[in-house]
C-alpha cells in the first residue's frame, strides 16, 4: 500500500491547504490521521489548516475569480476537459485509494472515479451552452433576454462516503460556470481529497489558474464554520447528515447566501405481488449491502406484498448468508468495513433500538471479530410504529415491512422526513404511474424496476424534505452555481413603460 500511496504523491506528513496552484507548507493547524478502516492501521498523518491560511486561499480563490470568469467557458471546458483525463490516467490508482481510505469495495472505489470522468465529460458539452431564454416584450421595438453569469467564491463540503465523486459533481460544473471554489474535504478521508488536488494540480498550473480550485482540510468546528459564515462566499455546497445541513442551512440563511443541501435519506422499495423477483433480489442486495450500506442512497426500507412477502424474504436472507465480507481491495469481497468504529457503535446502537421497539432480527445483527470495522449485513422485520425506522442509520440495516396493498406501502413510504431515493417494482403500468402521480412518491428520485441505488449523472440527483431539497450533477443543475440576469434593450427613441404606464413630463 506504501506504493499506492506514493504514486498519488501521498507522504508519511502531507499538508492540507491548496491554493490551486500551490501547497500552502506551513498551514498552521494541528495534526489528523488517516486510519485504514480495513485493519485500523495508520495510513498517514495531514497538517491541518488554521484560519490564519483559510483566508490566504479565500484571498487568492477571489483573485483567480476575477480571472476566470472573464475567459470565455468553452475555455473553461477545455481546462476540465484536460482534469477528466488527468483522472482517467490515474482511475485504478485513486479507485483503489478510495477503498483503502473509505473501505467500498475496488469496483465501487473505480466507478467512483469514473462519475469524476463522466461530469467532466459532461461539463465540457455544458461550457458550451450555459444558454438563457428570449423572451416576448410587450414594448414596441424592445427586445427582452436572459443571461447567466459565475457567482463567484463557492464553498464545498463533501462527506467521507463519496470522498471524490461529489466534489468532482459541484467543482466540474461551478468551474464552467466561472466559478471559484474552496473544497473542504470530510476529516476521515483526507489523503483522496489530497491526491485529487494533486492529481489536478498539473493542469491547473499549466493555464495559470491560482485560485480557483482549492483545498483546505481542517476543523469543523474553525475551518467549517468560517467558510459557511463568510459573507464573500455566495454559494455552500454541503453533503452530509440532517443535523449537519440543518446548522450550514442556518448560518447562510441568516446571510441571505444560497445553499445546495445533500443530506440523510431513508430510501425506501415497494415490491408488489406482480414484480420481477430476480430484479428485486440483485435491486435490493445492491441498495442495502453496497459501500456497507454508507451511501445516501442506500436502500434502508423495504414494503413487499403479502402475497410475495415470505418468498422474497426467504431468497434475501439466504443471499444475505453468502455476502463475502473482508478487504475491499479483494476482488471477491463484496462489503468492506463501516468508515469507523463509531460508525460500528451506531449500528449496534440502532439494533439495540430494534429490539427494545419489538423488531426481530432475521440475520446478521452484530460486529465481526477481529481487526477493522466489519459489521454483519442485517435484515430486521419491523413496523410501522417503530422510531428507529424513521431515521437514517448509515450501515447495512435493512427494515422489511409486509403489506396489503400499494396505498398501504406508500403511506408508509412517505411518513418519513427524508425523501431522496425511492422505487417501485411491479410490471402494471398502472400502479407505476400511480407511484409517480404527484400522489405517489415523494422523493427527488422515483424509479421503477430499478433500486435506490447508482444513479447516472445525466439527471439531477438530490431530494426533498429533510434532505434539502439540492440538485447537483446532470440537466440544469448548473444554474445554481451561476447568477440569473434579465436584460431588455430599447433599440427605439420612445420610452413606452410596461402595463400601459403613462409618466409623461409636459
Amino acid at each position: 500500500m506504501n506504493e499506492l500511496l506514493k504514486s498519488l504523491g501521498i507522504s508519511e506528513v502531507n499538508h492540507a491547504a491548496h491554493d490551486g496552484a500551490e501547497w500552502i507548507e506551513t498551514p498552521g493547524g494541528d495534526e489528523l490521521v488517516s486510519y485504514n478502516p480495513t485493519t485500523g492501521e495508520k495510513l498517514a498523518t495531514i497538517v491541518q489548516a488554521n484560519e490564519e491560511t483559510y483566508e490566504k486561499l479565500l484571498e487568492r480563490a477571489q483573485a483567480g475569480f476575477a480571472k476566470w470568469r472573464s475567459m470565455p467557458a468553452p475555455a473553461r471546458g477545455e481546462v476540465v476537459r484536460q482534469m477528466g483525463n488527468a483522472l482517467r490516467e490515474h482511475k485504478e490508482a485513486l479507485g483503489k485509494l478510495v477503498s483503502l481510505e473509505m473501505g467500498k469495495i475496488a469496483t465501487e472505489g473505480e466507478g467512483e472515479v469514473q462519475e469524476m470522468i463522466d461530469i467532466a465529460d459532461f461539463a465540457v458539452g455544458l461550457s458550451r451552452q450555459l444558454y438563457g431564454l428570449t423572451m416576448q416584450s410587450e414594448r414596441p421595438g424592445h427586445r427582452m433576454y436572459e443571461q447567466w453569469h459565475p457567482l463567484g467564491v463557492i464553498g464545498i463540503v463533501t462527506a467521507f462516503n463519496f470522498p471524490v465523486a461529489v466534489w468532482a459533481w459541484n467543482s466540474m460544473l461551478a468551474g464552467v460556470c466561472g466559478d471559484a471554489m474552496i473544497w473542504k474535504p470530510s476529516s476521515k478521508t483526507p489523503l483522496c481529497a489530497i491526491a485529487t488536488q494533486k492529481i489536478i494540480e498539473p493542469v491547473v498550473k499549466e493555464h495559470g489558474i491560482e485560485g480557483v480550485f482549492s483545498m483546505i482540510i481542517g476543523r469543523g468546528s474553525a475551518i467549517g464554520e468560517k467558510l459557511i459564515s463568510d459573507r464573500r462566499v455566495p454559494l455552500i455546497s454541503a453533503t452530509g447528515s440532517c443535523r449537519m445541513g440543518r446548522r450550514i442551512g442556518e448560518v447562510v440563511a441568516k446571510r441571505l447566501a444560497r445553499t445546495l443541501l445533500e443530506l440523510g435519506g431513508n430510501n425506501g422499495i415497494i415490491v408488489m405481488d406482480d414484480a420481477d423477483p430476480e430484479l428485486v433480489l440483485r435491486a435490493v442486495l445492491f441498495g442495502a449491502v453496497g459501500t456497507a450500506g454508507q451511501r445516501c442512497t442506500s436502500t434502508r426500507r423495504l414494503f413487499i406484498h403479502e402475497k410475495v412477502h415470505d418468498q422474497i424474504v426467504e431468497r434475501l436472507v439466504k443471499a444475505y448468508g453468502s455476502v463475502t465480507i473482508g478487504d475491499p481491495l479483494d476482488p471477491s469481497t463484496l462489503m468492506g468495513p463501516l468508515i469507523d468504529d463509531g460508525a460500528v457503535k451506531d449500528y449496534q446502537d440502532a439494533l439495540a433500538q430494534v429490539t427494545e421497539e419489538g423488531g426481530e432480527i432475521l440475520c446478521g445483527g452484530s460486529p465481526v471479530e477481529g481487526p477493522g470495522s466489519f459489521v454483519q449485513p442485517t435484515i430486521v422485520k419491523a413496523h410501522r410504529d417503530m422510531k428507529i425506522v424513521r431515521e437514517e442509520t448509515f450501515a447495512p440495516i435493512l427494515y422489511i415491512f409486509q403489506v396489503s396493498s400499494f396505498e398501504e406501502a406508500l403511506e408508509i413510504h412517505n411518513s418519513v422526513d427524508q425523501g431522496l431515493s425511492s422505487a417501485v417494482f411491479t410490471n402494471n403500468l398502472l400502479t407505476a404511474e400511480r407511484w409517480l402521480s404527484p400522489a405517489g412518491s415523494d422523493c427527488g428520485i422515483a424509479n421503477v424496476n430499478i433500486g435506490t441505488s447508482g444513479a447516472e449523472i445525466g439527471g439531477a440527483f438530490g431530494g426533498e424534505k429533510d434532505t434539502g431539497g439540492g440538485r447537483e450533477a446532470g440537466s440544469d443543475s448548473w444554474k445554481v452555481y451561476m447568477r440569473r440576469q434579465t436584460v431588455t434593450i430599447n433599440y427605439t427613441d420612445d420610452l413606452p413603460l410596461a402595463q400601459g404606464v403613462s409618466f409623461d413630463i409636459d
